[in-house]
């Protein structure tokens, strides 16, 4: 089962225990039109990969390229936690440690979502 975390209490997540990434897994158009989190400045590298339902192995592949180590947990972020929930699954068969963000980058019935928690973002 993937752990779920809700982007409100990602400052706070932070805080317990260190070697976590986030890894966004949006589109390119949605990145250009919406934004992207900038993990940086509340001390989370981030990664940024699109996940297309046409090419899942293709993005387990392209995800090992980043040479992410197996030590890092892996917060994965969508628009509203579907798609992240499948890259989530797809990680955890690798044996990554991986947490999906239930409520993604714009909200979901799950929460605000990141930009709503005013989480910073650029373009």
């Amino acid at each position: 089962m993937i752990k779920q975390l809700i982007t409100k209490d990602i400052k706070d997540y932070l805080t317990k225990g260190s070697n976590k990434v986030l890894l966004d897994v949006r589109t390119q158009e949605e990145w250009d039109l919406v934004g992207r989190p900038d993990g940086d400045k509340i001390g989370l590298k981030t990664y940024f990969l699109e996940i297309k339902r046409d090419t899942l192995f293709d993005f387990v592949k392209e995800f090992k390229n980043f040479k992410i180590d197996q030590d890092n947990e892996i917060l994965v972020l969508c628009k509203s936690g579907e798609r992240s929930q499948i890259s989530a699954e797809l990680l955890s068969r690798e044996n990554y440690k991986v947490t999906n963000i239930s409520d993604g980058f714009e909200g979901s019935a799950e929460g605000a979502g990141w930009i709503n928690n005013g989480l910073p973002i650029k373009f």
